[in-house]
């Protein structure tokens, strides 16, 4: 559904009649169904909290309301008595808005010379790192939502019917950061992360945790230990790399894009214990930027640098945690025409809009290392 959206964009855009770079409309919408897909490919490849949470399509509106419901009592029934609802008025009910954030974009220009004298197919290639683009910042966005939501307390809070917030665990019992890579410490973890949901009533369906690949490699190679077993890969797993599948129910995902030491996805030295394997360039280990309600483009709040701290080392949370709006998915357009003319060669965009925010803090789990969890924001 997706591809046929970005082709349908893409006609939207271009005359079948005109004559463009490299020859006729026709030619061009050829072009952009490879460039869409390329671009589709990469976004899907690399997100992974698109389908870990409650995704809902936004049309004719700046924002999306969900409902939360609180739990409801239940009596026996005197005979005689008219059945009117309940006095105290459950179940409690709360609003949680989520607004479109604005239009997150990504694009190259395509320099005709260049295109002509590579040995390669550019743009296809740019196309990819496109939709890699789109996708790192748009999980980036949904794990920050996560990670308020760990921290809050429940929307609902009617007198007599005050709902479970989120839940934050400690993991390890040093103040060093090391105690986040420790496969014993994290698999506690994850049973505590378990029980408290049990506890707090969340849905066993659609539970995941999010970890950096340094933290899921160490579990991988505690298969066999501690009560570890990966049931689809057995022995094979340490190999394969495919690791464990899940512990107490909880599905295992890695990424690079969570809040993880004051960065995104990995931190070495201090005392992490973890050393750098060196040249990692601009884009490993970056320092998240601020994304509150404050900073332009956003309209959601995903909390500052320096509110989200650096002691958070992992997520674990069920799909009601948090809710993703999108108004328009990954989609490409590219110039052509006198465009293409005027300036020798083409602009491949990739665009979307969407906004994320936690729903229910209940459902979500922040992992964090040190004496103190890290403040709500």
């Amino acid at each position: 559904m997706a591809n046929a959206n970005q082709v349908s964009l893409g006609r939207a855009n271009l005359s079948t009649t005109t004559t463009g770079y490299g020859g006729s409309g026709e030619k061009y919408e050829l072009y952009l169904k490879l460039f869409s897909g390329e671009m589709f490919k990469g976004f899907q490849h690399e997100t992974i909290a698109r389908d870990l949470v409650t995704k809902r399509t936004l049309k004719n509106g700046k924002s999306l309301q969900f409902i939360y419901t609180g739990r409801m009592t239940s009596s026996f029934h005197t005979p005689g008595t008219p059945i009117l609802g309940n006095s105290d008025k459950a179940p409690p009910v709360a609003e949680k808005t989520i607004n479109m954030d604005d239009l997150l974009i990504s694009s190259a220009f395509v320099y005709d010379l260049d295109e002509t004298l590579a040995h390669y197919e550019l743009r296809g290639e740019i196309s990819k790192k496109i939709g890699y683009a789109l996708a790192e910042k748009y999980d980036r966005l949904i794990f920050r939502a996560i990670t308020r939501g760990a921290r809050a307390a429940s929307p609902v809070s009617a007198t007599n019917f005050v709902e479970p917030g989120g839940t934050q665990i400690r993991v390890g019992s040093t103040t060093n950061d090391s105690d986040a890579y420790n496969a014993q410490n994290l698999t506690a973890a994850f049973f505590d992360a378990a029980a408290a949901m049990d506890e707090k009533g969340v849905s066993s369906q659609g539970r995941c945790a999010v970890l950096n690949p340094r933290q899921y490699y160490s579990l991988i190679q505690e298969v066999g230990n501690n009560g570890l077993i990966n049931r689809d890969e057995q022995g094979a797993g340490l190999q394969s790399g495919k690791g464990v599948v899940s512990i107490a129910g909880i599905h295992i995902y890695k990424s690079m894009n969570i809040p993880f030491l004051g960065k995104y996805g990995v931190a070495y030295g201090g005392t992490t214990g973890e050393t750098s394997p060196g040249k990692l360039g601009d884009f490993v280990g970056t320092t998240p930027e601020n994304a509150s309600g404050a900073t332009a483009g956003i309209n959601n709040d995903y909390g500052t640098n320096t509110e989200l701290g650096a002691k958070s080392c992992g997520l674990i949370f069920q799909k009601e945690a948090a809710g993703v709006v999108e108004a328009i998915g990954p989609q490409v357009q590219v110039t052509n025409g006198d465009v293409s003319v005027i300036y020798q060669g083409d602009v491949i965009l990739g665009r979307m809009a969407m906004g994320a925010d936690y729903l229910n803090p209940a459902a979500a789990v922040e992992l964090y290392v040190g004496a103190t969890a890290p403040s709500a924001f």
